[in-house]
């Protein structure tokens, strides 16, 4: 491999610091960048940006790599959170993760990183980029770790990006990459995993949300109409959902023998013109279950939708690829066929297609 000049964002996690590790290890020129992406309330117990800022120094300062910190806050704010909000506002489910990779770390990172004489940027991502000859141009893979793969997450990527990005722990598998961590003493080799949307951390969420969006109280209702309680604001419900309804294991009375009075209770369907929430009974509920999907504002890693035809699909990250047939639209727009019926798809959540490890891109669902 060609010693080059790579900028890795160092997050603090280990992920990001074995990234850097094993470039400096290949004999590569390595710069490290510190991304700060949220200022609001950044000295929270939730959201603590200056403590990873400090494990990042430190990693560096072992590597033997510069680092920067680089406030990305402005950006941050105008392309993911105003998005995020909005989605949230229409009653959708969005994903910020996907769109803070696709407009801050592979954008305004990318672009800064080039500024600063970089050939490639790296991260800690679980995914791998190759580049394919036959048809010239880079493919987004899966990462080899499959409880780790985070593809999905990078499926908005194209082929610009993916042409100066390099996923270093791509091809290891998670153990692996803290054992490095551990042999070569980095200092946040057993730090826990951050989990949650970088801006919200581990905070409760309807109490984030609630700072933002107003609260819109109305009914919430069963299958044959009955109101069983109230809700907050349908804004603060996502399909599928189970806990926090508040209506418990309620006995309604005339419940279909059978479906046991106290199942639980999951939001099925969000009607935003009457402010109604509806929920239903059991898991396996036919309101619950879709055998296809519509989606818009596709990115295609390509550059162009595949053909039509017999693919994989993931309709939320933690799910395993589903089989599914792909029938390309106008105007950016695709639908997916599904021979087995797909629980809780999301308004608002990505389709991700795959052509076995080949991640080719995905759009916003619309509808199910």
């Amino acid at each position: 491999m060609t010693k080059q000049r790579v900028v890795v964002g160092l997050s603090g996690g280990v992920d990001s610091a074995v990234s850097a590790y094993l470039l400096k290890q290949q004999g590569h020129e390595v710069v490290g960048i510190f991304m700060k992406n949220w200022e609001d309330d950044d000295d929270s117990e939730y959201c603590s940006s200056n403590i990873d800022f400090v494990d990042a120094a430190a990693v560096a300062d072992v590597i033997g790599i510069e680092i920067e910190h680089v406030n990305f806050a402005a950006d941050y704010k105008d392309r993911v959170f105003a998005e995020f909000l909005r989605e949230y506002q229409a009653g959708r489910t969005p994903n910020p993760d996907i769109l803070c990779n696709a407009e801050i770390k592979f954008k305004a990172f990318l672009d800064h990183a080039m500024r600063l004489g970089a050939e490639k940027i790296a991260t800690g991502h679980y995914a791998r980029v190759r580049y394919h000859a036959p048809s010239q141009a880079y493919q987004l893979l899966k990462g080899l770790d499959p409880g780790k793969d985070q593809s999905y997450f990078l499926h908005r990527l194209n082929q610009a990006q993916l042409s100066k990005t390099l996923f270093p722990v791509g091809e290891l598998h998670k153990s692996e990459v803290r054992r490095i961590a551990d042999e070569v003493q980095l200092p946040n080799a057993r730090k826990k995993d951050s989990t949650g949307i970088c801006f919200i951390g581990e905070r409760p969420f309807r109490e984030f949300l609630n700072r933002y969006i107003a609260q819109e109280p109305g009914p919430i209702k069963d299958p044959k109409g009955r109101v069983i309680g109230t809700h907050v604001g349908l804004s603060f419900y996502t399909l599928g959902q189970r806990q926090g309804l508040g209506i418990g294991g309620l006995k309604v009375k005339g419940a279909q023998r059978g479906s046991g009075d106290h199942a639980p209770w999951f939001v099925a369907r969000k009607d935003m013109e009457h402010n109604t929430l509806w929920v239903v009974q059991g898991h396996e509920h036919p309101w619950l279950l879709s055998s296809a999907l519509h989606a818009q504002n596709a990115s295609w890693v390509a550059g162009a939708a595949p053909q039509a035809g017999a693919l994989a699909a993931k309709t939320r990250y933690r799910q395993s690829d589903a089989e599914c047939a792909l029938t390309p639209l106008p105007d950016n727009a695709f639908t997916l066929d599904f021979p087995q019926a797909q629980w809780a798809v999301t308004p608002g959540q990505s389709a991700v297609l795959y052509d076995g490890e080949i991640c080719l891109g995905g759009g916003i669902i619309a509808q199910a």
